[in-house]
C-alpha cells in the first residue's frame, strides 16, 4: 500500500522485493524400526548421535538389529534419525503412584524399574510442583520438570509437558482436586516380556499397526524423513506397504536382502521378482548381500548383520560430500565398521544380478568393502524406467521436497501474471543454484533445467478452480555404470 501524502515534503516507502528464497531440503534423515530393550514404543523418536540412541533405547543388544543398523548407519556418516521401537503386544509397563498423580513408563520392560519418581511442591504455591525422574542406582537426576500443575487448563499441565517432553514416563491420571507432597516413588511392575524381530508373526503385527498413523506409519507425524530402513526385514507383502508409504512421503525404502540367500536364490526368488517391482518400486532400493562386522556385545566376534544401516550411512555421507545427483556408490562409498559380506561375489555373479535391480556389495583389493549399484526396485533392464537409478530418483525427490515447502506463499495470492513471474524467478533461482552445482547435464541452463509458469500452464479454466500450474523439467545426471574402454594396435607403417 502506497503512503498517504498528506503534507508538502519527502516521504519514504519500502518496497518489497518479490524474491523468495527456495531453501534446499534436507536428503538424509533415516527412519529405523525394530525391537529395543528399553525406551518409548510405538512413536518416532529423533537420534543426533550413537550417544542419543544408547541413552534412549539401551544401546547394541544381541537380541536384535535394530542397534547395529543404527550404529552402522552413525558410523559411515549419518547425522540425524528417527527410531521406532517395536514390542510386542501386552508386555508389562512399569507405573508410579504419588497422590493425584499416576505415570507409567513410556515403554514396557524392567528397564523403568531402575527409576524414581520424586515430586515436591513449591513453598509459595502448593498447587504446583516439580518432577525429578532419578536413578536409584546412582542418584543421578534424568529429567527434571518445574512448576508443573494438575489442572488441565494450565499451561504447565503435567500430562501435557511429559507427553510432549519426556522420554521416560507420560502421565496416565492427574487429579485436580489433590495436592501433590513431597516423595519419592519407585516405578514398579516392568516386565521385558517377549523379543520379537523379523519373521516373527507378532513383530509383522506391531510393525504395520493399524496401516494408517501406529507402528511405523507414526513417522507420518514427523516433519521430515528421506530414508526408511526396517534391519533383516523380509516380508514382502508388508515391505511393498512400506514402499508405498515412503512414496507418499517423498523417502526411500532401503530393502535388505534375506539373511543365508544366495546370488542364484535371490535372482530367483528374492524380492526383484516379487512384491516390490512394482509401481512404488521407484521409492526403493534392494541390497545384498549381508555384511561381516565385529560384534561389541560378543567380545568383537565377526558375526553377520543386514546391510541397510551402513547403506543408509553412505548415502548421508554421499549427499553431504558430493550431492544427492551422486550416486551412492563406487570405490568412495565404502563401508566403515565392516571386514567383509557373508557371500563374496565375483564379475560373473554381480553381472547376473544388477540387470536384476539388485545392488551389490562387493570387497575389492585396496578400496575394501563398498555398495557396488545404485538402482531402484524400478531398475531392471526389461522395464526401461525412467527412475531406474537411485540418484536420478533422490534428486527428484528433493526437488519435489524443497519446492513443497517453500512455495506456500503462493497459497491465496492472486492468480495472474505477477504471481507467476514471482513464481519463475524464484523457482528459476532455486534451479539455477543446483545447475552451478552440477546437479543436471548440460553446459548451460537452458539445457539443464526449465521453469514455466504462464498463461499456458495455467489457463482460465485452472484460473476458475483456484490452480496455478508450475511445471518444472530437469535433465538429471545418469551414473556412469559401464565404462568401455576400447583398444586398437596400430599397425607399423613402412616408409616409403
Amino acid at each position: 500500500m502506497s503512503v498517504k501524502l498528506s503534507y508538502p515534503g519527502v516521504y519514504i516507502e519500502e518496497v518489497p522485493s518479490s524474491v523468495r528464497t527456495i531453501s534446499q531440503a534436507s536428503t538424509s534423515i533415516a527412519a529405523f524400526a525394530g525391537w529395543a530393550k528399553r525406551g518409548p514404543a510405538g512413536r518416532p523418536v529423533r537420534c543426533l548421535s550413537w550417544t542419543d540412541y544408547d541413552r534412549i533405547f539401551g544401546g547394541l543388544d544381541g537380541r536384535s538389529y535394530l542397534g547395529y543398523a543404527v550404529s552402522h548407519f552413525f558410523g559411515n556418516g549419518g547425522s540425524d534419525a528417527y527410531v521406532v521401537r517395536i514390542v510386542a503386544p501386552g508386555d508389562k509397563v512399569a507405573t508410579a503412584v504419588a497422590d493425584g498423580l499416576e505415570v507409567e513408563a513410556t515403554g514396557p520392560g524392567a528397564w523403568a524399574n531402575d527409576y524414581q519418581m520424586v515430586t515436591k511442591p513449591r513453598n509459595d504455591d502448593d498447587s504446583r510442583f516439580r518432577l525429578d525422574l532419578v536413578e536409584k542406582a546412582s542418584g543421578a537426576v534424568l529429567e527434571s520438570y518445574m512448576n508443573l500443575s494438575l489442572d488441565p487448563v494450565d499451561s504447565r499441565f503435567a500430562t501435557n509437558v511429559l507427553r510432549d517432553e519426556s522420554q521416560l514416563v507420560s502421565v496416565t491420571k492427574a487429579d485436580v482436586t489433590k495436592k501433590v507432597t513431597a516423595r519419592t516413588v519407585d516405578l514398579t511392575g516392568g516386565e521385558d516380556g517377549t523379543v520379537i524381530g523379523p519373521g516373527d508373526a507378532a513383530f509383522d503385527a506391531a510393525l504395520m499397526g493399524d496401516g494408517v498413523a501406529t507402528g511405523i506409519f507414526s513417522l507420518a507425524k514427523v516433519d521430515l524423513f528421506n530414508l526408511l530402513n526396517v534391519p533383516g526385514y523380509a516380508n514382502s507383502a508388508n515391505l511393498a506397504k512400506l514402499q508405498k508409504f515412503c512414496r507418499d512421503e517423498r523417502a526411500l525404502l532401503i530393502v535388505d536382502s534375506e539373511a543365508g540367500s544366495t546370488p542364484t536364490s535371490t535372482a530367483m526368488t528374492g524380492a526383484p521378482n516379487g512384491a516390490l517391482t512394482g509401481a512404488d518400486g521407484i521409492n526403493a532400493a534392494f541390497y545384498y548381500p549381508w555384511l561381516l562386522a565385529p560384534d561389541p556385545e560378543q567380545q568383537y566376534r565377526i558375526r553377520s548383520f543386514p546391510p541397510g544401516g551402513a547403506v543408509a550411512g553412505v548415502y548421508a555421507r554421499t549427499d553431504a560430500t558430493r550431492g544427492v545427483w551422486k550416486a551412492p556408490a563406487g570405490t568412495d562409498a565404502s563401508l566403515s565398521g565392516v571386514v567383509g559380506v557373508t557371500i563374496p561375489m565375483n564379475d560373473a555373479e554381480n553381472g547376473v544380478l544388477n540387470p536384476l535391480a539388485v545392488n551389490c556389495i562387493r570387497t575389492f583389493p585396496v578400496y575394501g568393502t563398498i555398495v557396488w549399484g545404485a538402482r531402484t526396485l524400478r531398475g531392471n533392464d526389461e522395464i526401461g524406467s525412467e527412475w531406474k537409478y537411485v540418484p536420478v530418483r533422490r534428486t527428484a525427490l528433493f526437488i519435489e521436497e524443497s519446492l513443497y515447502r517453500s512455495l506456500k506463499w503462493v497459497v491465496f495470492e492472486p492468480n495472474d501474471e505477477p504471481l507467476w513471474a514471482q513464481i519463475r524467478l524464484n523457482v528459476g533461482s532455486f534451479m539455477n543454484d543446483l545447475f552451478r552445482q552440477g546437479a543436471f547435464q548440460g553446459t548451460t541452463p537452458r539445457d539443464a533445467y526449465f521453469v514455466k509458469c504462464d498463461k499456458d500452464t495455467t489457463t482460465q479454466s485452472d484460473i476458475n478452480r483456484g490452480v496455478v500450474n508450475i511445471l518444472v523439467g530437469f535433465a538429471p545426471l545418469k551414473p556412469a555404470e559401464f565404462v568401455v574402454i576400447k583398444l586398437q594396435q596400430m599397425a607399423g607403417q613402412l616408409a616409403t
